[in-house]
């Protein structure tokens, strides 16, 4: 039997991230990994490295095709969802270098390299799917490795508790998700995209079917009420694992929540949108009212990380090329804004005994001005404050959300009054957003933070999302190049 190794060519994204995974294990295999030794210091630079290549080669154009029988599928949209999240991936190996060299870490480097970079290869799987067997795959080989990432520092209580809250979490989700998945090849008798949309009718099974596989990606996407596990799990795991769960998972989760919504249950779009108008609601609406109580940086996070992801379903509910646009770069500038949060939340964790409370922050900027104010611009951008990038991708969502509705019918009415109290809940945002920049800069304190010098890999992640969430949204290049090949 002949087999056809071209089709491995169509796979480059992934095929560089399994050479990526093999470098990474014969580097880690054959140095050594004492704290202090040489090889520690450049481990991180050669990953570095080796990811810059592979977002440079995510960026080379691409023509739709299909690989393996149609299990797996390219375009240039995916290809700018692939970008995107290498994007993410390098900023937070890149910012890990200074967690990476502690002396006291519980864990060897070479795993944390290995477990995101096989996390990301399960995602790209996950977007590039056009078969569910595919697509659960993927997402099992995105899940597993974040599960060994949350509970990383393994001797610490609040990493392992958290661990296991995702790993029941996600074992409960996929659970949920296969069985929407066998409500559907019952009702059709396939599992690939194209022939499911084709033989899908509207009866209670297939309506199932749907709300289950909806329900298990909304347990990834931290949606009202699938989010439960959100605020222990950011709290419990390693700043650095946190930050990469809120925005690159949360990322690949939304675009492949979108794919699917339109492409295969573009039948039931009339039921699936009356279900996103009540989840984006409560979603925005909730996150928002509890991070207004947390005390907690981390946990603070994970409710703004919620109340985002309402606004990203936001986008999928307008159903057009238009939403796929918004969706892409609203992702793109929430990765760089909250990225640079949370490198300077992990800066202050590693020189300062691991202060995570809001508290810990009063009077930051009198000791630490460069910080506070780098900090304060990325707030501002998520809180959706012009002129940062994060006021135009809440626009734009917005825009999408009400593209071709007409006010007079009931989905027109039901998507305007969903984006009048997201409308409502940016303000709320606002004001929460602004208890952290009123404690850096207003609020006294006795005993501040003291002065210190972040290293060079974390300067260098902060300029670049410090350079994004400055530049997205007046460079209209970014818009342009997404918005070109928004096709699904």
């Amino acid at each position: 039997m002949n087999i056809d190794y071209s089709q491995f060519l169509k796979m480059m994204p992934e095929a560089s991230l399994v050479v990526i995974l093999l470098v990474i294990f014969i580097v880690d295999f054959f140095t050594a990994r004492k704290p202090g030794d040489e090889a520690r210091r450049w481990f991180n630079p050669l990953v570095v490295i080796l990811m810059t290549a592979n977002l440079l080669l995510n960026m080379s154009p691409v023509t739709a095709d299909t690989a393996f029988g149609g299990m797996y599928y390219t375009n240039p949209s995916i290809v700018i969802i692939k970008t995107i999240l290498a994007f993410g991936t390098l900023i937070v190996l890149i910012q890990s270098r200074e967690w990476m060299l502690r002396d006291d870490t519980s864990f060897k480097e070479g795993e944390f390299y290995m477990l995101v970079v096989s996390t990301l290869l399960g995602m790209n799987m996950m977007v590039s799917a056009n078969h569910f067997l595919l697509f659960f795959l993927g997402l099992e080989m995105a899940s597993v490795p974040m599960a060994c990432l949350v509970g990383l520092d393994k001797y610490r209580h609040n990493s392992a508790e958290a661990a296991a809250k995702f790993v029941l979490t996600a074992t409960f989700s996929s659970g949920v998700m296969l069985f929407g998945i066998s409500f559907l090849y019952g009702a059709t008798g396939t599992l690939y995209f194209d022939d499911v949309v084709t033989k899908m009718s509207v009866t209670p099974l297939t309506i199932m079917g749907m709300v289950f596989f909806f329900s298990g990606l909304a347990f990834k996407l931290s949606l009202v009420p699938f989010h439960f596990w959100t605020a222990d799990t950011y709290q419990g795991a390693p700043t650095t694992v946190t930050g990469y769960l809120s925005v690159v998972s949360k990322g690949a989760a939304a675009f492949a929540l979108a794919a699917i919504l339109m492409k295969v249950f573009g039948p039931l779009v009339e039921y699936w949108q009356y279900m996103l108008y009540i989840i984006v609601v409560l979603t925005i609406t909730i996150g928002n009212l509890f991070a207004v109580r947390q005390t907690d940086i981390k946990r603070f996070m994970a409710f703004s990380s919620i109340s985002q992801a309402g606004y990203i379903v936001l986008a999928i509910i307008g159903d057009t090329a238009m939403s796929y646009t918004a969706l892409s770069f609203y992702v793109l500038v929430y990765v760089v804004a909250n990225m640079a949060v949370f490198t300077v939340i992990s800066s202050v964790e590693e020189h300062n005994g691991g202060k995570v409370e809001i508290s810990d922050y009063n009077g930051f900027y009198k000791t630490n001005p460069k910080l506070s104010f780098l900090m304060t611009l990325a707030l501002f951008s998520l809180g959706g404050i012009p002129p940062f990038a994060g006021m135009f991708s809440k626009f734009f969502v917005f825009m999408a959300a009400v593209k071709d509705m007409n006010v007079l019918t009931t989905n027109g009415a039901l998507a305007y009054a969903t984006v009048f109290i997201a409308l409502i809940n940016t303000v709320i945002s606002l004001y929460y957003y602004l208890i952290i920049v009123k404690a850096m800069y207003i609020k006294p304190n006795e005993t501040p933070l003291p002065t210190f010098k972040s290293n060079v890999s974390s300067k260098l992640a902060l300029a670049l999302c410090t350079a994004g969430v400055l530049l997205f949204g007046i460079c209209s290049c970014v818009y342009d190049w997404i918005n070109s090949a928004s096709i699904f």
